[in-house]
């Protein structure tokens, strides 16, 4: 099984959505990934907003929450991806390679159609993502 890391700074908005989409996706697809996420300065809640257009995809955030980056998580992961949240490595709490970066605009705050782009945003690089990992598997 290969792990996902998404890495942001408070793990309450976009690495959460990615967390989310990418269990629900390859379960759904028989893709043998799963996905967890954690923040470098980890925020007190999930951003309400993020869970209420995640609800609107079918997915339930619900018992989810902000988890801190630690090192045991960093090396349990195949792929480390930061969401566009200014993630310095050398900050981390712990010792990270990022295998890239999605640059993607920070939700909080927002207004939930400016959360939805960004949820739209990650399910497009998801399944993109996925996509990836079902050719190596169809190649082995």
């Amino acid at each position: 099984m290969k792990t996902v890391l998404y890495v942001c700074v408070h793990n309450a908005g976009r690495s959460q959505m990615a967390e989310a989409f990418t269990n629900k996706l390859a379960d759904e697809r028989g893709i043998d990934v799963r996905a967890l996420s954690a923040g470098t300065v980890v925020g007190t809640q999930i951003n309400p907003t993020a869970i209420a257009v995640m609800q609107e995809e079918g997915i339930s955030m619900e018992g989810q929450k902000p988890k801190q980056l630690m090192q045991e998580l960093a090396d349990s992961a195949d792929r480390i991806i930061s969401m566009g949240c200014g993630v310095d490595a050398n900050a981390c709490p712990a010792r990270i390679f990022i295998s890239e970066d999605w640059g993607l605009d920070d939700p909080a705050g927002q207004p939930i159609e400016t959360v939805r782009r960004i949820r739209d945003q990650i399910k497009t690089r998801v399944k993109a993502l996925l996509a990836i990992y079902a050719t190596e598997k169809a190649a082995e």
